[in-house]
């Protein structure tokens, strides 16, 4: 990000960007600053496409016209999947060989969550522009940002409290932005975020409300694990959805146990399985609930539960909540 904000601040900017990666929240701030910075106020030459039946053609006809009375015309594609697994054959190829010799008066931004990195478009835009990846941040960055934003509002929170918040919320930004929000207008009349705060307006993350569904089960505590399914169908989470996130948790859980038997320690286990560093420890505390035939035997009985719904011979919120019957069990 520092080579990207650079560009920014200095106006050297170049002709082909491309953000991507799993932080949304990023990935759109930069995509508005990038525009701004350069189209300004133009809305004549700045033009938006989003989706995946975006035709090749267009945009380079597009970046071929010369721009009506301004230096630039800026293209910003977003969600394209010309940059993903077989982008080449659905466009990205065409694309590529075009902005080799691209028209010097257009400039492209694209962004993507994804990207498959031997594409020839992924190539093209690292060789000619630039490449930026925004990824999930740590617990010190997030710290930092909302300590940030707390401050500006003139408000304190305690660090107890802060990690507290981070737990509830998850590490993406754009929910941790929203959960702010929340806070801010609760506590308009106080200085001090306090942890009743926090409960008393923040939503809590559905992989939080899956992490504790699954540590009832690992409890045996069957009566809050099923409370737990029940109110996520109240909130309207669609039982697969909610299969799947039950599958992801006891995928999560084997992995940690297995990283953690070779000995690795917990920021080399956050980086290994995709989890905020900071939530590492309770994904190994409830490791330690199950044995490594307990898990396998769940993520086979997930399978199952999902070829249920699938060949009818159950319906879908029945089959999650036998599955979570069967291992909640005393």
């Amino acid at each position: 990000m520092k080579l990207l904000n650079e560009d920014i601040k200095t106006g050297q900017l170049k002709q082909l960007y491309l953000l991507y990666g799993a932080e949304d929240y990023l990935r759109r701030q930069y995509r508005d600053r990038l525009r701004q910075a350069l189209a300004g106020q133009d809305t004549m030459n700045c033009h938006y496409f989003e989706g995946k039946n975006i035709a090749p053609g267009e945009l380079i006809n597009l970046a071929e016209t010369m721009p009506f009375l301004a230096e630039r015309r800026v293209i910003v594609v977003e969600n394209s999947g010309f940059f993903g697994k077989g982008g080449d054959a659905k466009g990205g190829g065409t694309l590529a060989e075009y902005l080799k010799d691209m028209a010097e008066t257009a400039y492209i931004v694209f962004v993507e969550t994804e990207v498959d990195k031997r594409g020839r478009l992924f190539k093209t835009v690292k060789d000619r522009g630039r490449v930026t990846e925004f990824v999930t941040q740590d617990e010190a960055t997030l710290t930092k940002w909302i300590l940030g934003m707390i401050g500006r509002e003139g408000k304190k929170i305690t660090g107890q409290d802060l990690r507290y918040f981070l737990e509830k919320t998850g590490a993406d930004m754009e929910n941790i932005s929203k959960e702010l929000e929340k806070l801010f207008c609760y506590t308009l009349d106080r200085d001090v975020i306090t942890a009743a705060d926090i409960d008393a307006v923040c939503t809590q993350h559905i992989s939080n409300r899956i992490f504790d569904m699954v540590s009832a089960v690992s409890d045996k505590n069957q009566k809050k694990a099923l409370d737990l399914y029940y109110d996520l169908l109240s909130l309207k989470e669609p039982p697969m959805r909610i299969l799947f996130l039950i599958a992801r948790q006891f995928n999560l859980l084997l992995q940690v146990k297995e990283l953690r038997k070779k000995g690795n320690d917990n920021r080399v286990i956050a980086e290994k399985v995709g989890v905020p560093p900071f939530a590492v420890g309770k994904y190994v505390s409830q490791s330690s609930g199950f044995d490594r035939e307990q898990l396998r035997k769940a993520l086979a009985s997930c399978v199952e539960a999902e070829e249920a719904v699938k060949t009818g011979k159950l319906n879908d919120v029945m089959s999650v909540e036998l599955l979570i019957i069967q291992y909640s069990a005393g």
